[in-house]
């Protein structure tokens, strides 16, 4: 039964939160599980070079789902916001644009990906192995690049309305079926198989998505494309509040890159490389309940902005702030205490889990940083301004962290617990930032009622 869900989060708006975070922490958990299984399948039966491998195609990867993730934030900004104004057929332009657009980029990424895919690869220290890995999986992952971005764009358009719950049903089912390929993949194709798995896995999302939205009609929002027209009023709003998103992403990612050249300065670069790269996936799994968290708030504060329930924004704000917090000590306490036990898991060479391990003993005290900027910067998203968020990633990942990595090992040559270190401080500084522009924000909001 197809419903609008703003009365719903009107009337309980702290119940609201979780009812958007709790199956998306969900269908979250699924994907980064699988990623987990993917990694330990890899590291364990190829060999820990192919994971250093699959760390120099992360940056590569990271700006395609960075700009993809960041569109799709910036729709779901704007879907959220005019169901608030009870503008439906608003809200229908806003999806129809938002697959099309996903349709433009999916093109886009394929031509620069098989164009300048190997000079990207060959320019982050990767030595001959580590690179041959890397080059297969790749170019065996970039064919289901227009799967991923629609089935990105599809669970957009859902958050976005506020329906978390199908898209997490429908990734769940991709992320088990990766799952189950991979073990009958990875034996006889080696990295190439993960890839492949993992794009056969994208395609049956996107059927899927495609058959129960627009074949089925379950959504609240209608995607009827007989009548369409290409208008830039509905694209322009997605680009003004995605771009910065993506550029968020796009910084990051660079951040990455600029990390991967750093770590090929210490002493053991390919060790250094592959634990950089298991060490992101690790955190990812416990990083997604404050993800979910997060994400919901651009849909919540965005409708209650769209409504001019400006009251149930501080409520929403501080009740998330709250639980985000005690989640994000208990991980940064975990991360401490048992990273000496998962890192084996995956990696199978003694100094490569040192590396993993000291890693993780500095960055449990970003955790709670980590969580404070997400929070403040996507409730800021969910007013309408995506900018901020643009310039405080800039500030933490470029100005800040590579700065003072680059010093750290490059000119200082210090021992790559320095470049963990300046992760640590960029985080620290990014939050402290965060609170402050998000206090402005709010400000202004105080000066409206």
């Amino acid at each position: 039964m197809k419903k609008n869900r703003l009365e719903d989060f009107i009337k309980n708006p702290k119940k609201s939160i979780w009812k958007l975070s709790i199956p998306m922490m969900l269908g979250m958990s699924v994907q980064a599980i699988y990623t987990l299984i993917d990694t330990a399948f890899i590291g364990r039966w190829v060999g820990w070079e192919a994971l250093a491998g699959l760390g120099v195609v992360f940056p590569a990867l990271f700006i395609i789902m960075g700009i993809t993730f960041g569109l799709g934030s910036g729709a779901t900004t704007v879907i959220a916001q005019s169901i608030g104004q009870k503008n439906k057929e608003k809200a229908d332009f806003f999806a129809q644009h938002t697959i099309i657009l996903g349709i433009f980029l999916s093109a886009i990424f394929i031509i620069i990906g098989f164009f300048f895919g190997e000079n990207i690869l060959s320019s982050q220290g990767a030595k001959e192995k580590s690179f041959i890995y890397a080059y297969d999986y790749f170019f065996t992952l970039i064919i289901g690049t227009p799967f991923m971005i629609l089935g990105i764009f599809f669970r957009s358009i859902l958050s976005g309305e506020g329906d978390t719950i199908l898209p997490m049903k429908i990734l769940g089912f991709g992320t088990i079926l990766n799952i189950i390929l991979d073990p009958l993949l990875i034996p006889y194709f080696n990295v190439k198989g993960a890839a492949a798995a993992t794009v056969i896995s994208q395609f049956i999302v996107f059927i899927s998505f495609v058959y129960i939205i627009i074949f089925k009609d379950r959504a609240y929002l209608s995607l009827n494309f007989k009548n369409f027209k290409l208008q830039n009023k509905y694209l322009w709003p997605i680009f003004k509040i995605g771009i910065p998103s993506a550029l968020s992403m796009l910084i990051m990612s660079m951040g990455i890159y600029t990390y991967n050249i750093i770590l090929s300065k210490t002493s053991n670069p390919e060790g250094a490389l592959a634990a950089y790269a298991t060490v992101h996936r690790i955190e990812h799994l416990f990083f997604i309940p404050l993800l979910s968290l997060s994400t919901s708030m651009i849909t919540i504060v965005g409708m209650f902005y769209g409504a001019k329930k400006y009251n149930l924004i501080k409520i929403i704000l501080k009740h998330c702030i709250k639980y985000a917090l005690i989640i994000s000590i208990s991980f940064g306490l975990f991360f401490f205490y048992c990273s000496n036990i998962i890192l084996p898991i995956f990696i199978n060479d003694t100094e490569v889990v040192k590396l993993g391990v000291s890693y993780f003993n500095i960055f449990s005290f970003a955790v709670p940083f980590v969580t404070l900027s997400m929070i403040c910067s996507r409730t800021i998203q969910g007013l309408g301004k995506s900018y901020p968020m643009f310039i405080i990633t800039c500030l933490r990942v470029i100005i800040i962290s590579c700065s003072f990595g680059w010093y750290f090992i490059v000119i200082k040559e210090k021992p790559v617990e320095f470049a963990w270190l300046s992760i640590l401080i960029s985080c620290i500084c990014a939050s402290i930032i965060s609170i402050m522009w998000l206090a402005f924000e709010l400000k202004k909001i105080k000066k409206i009622i």
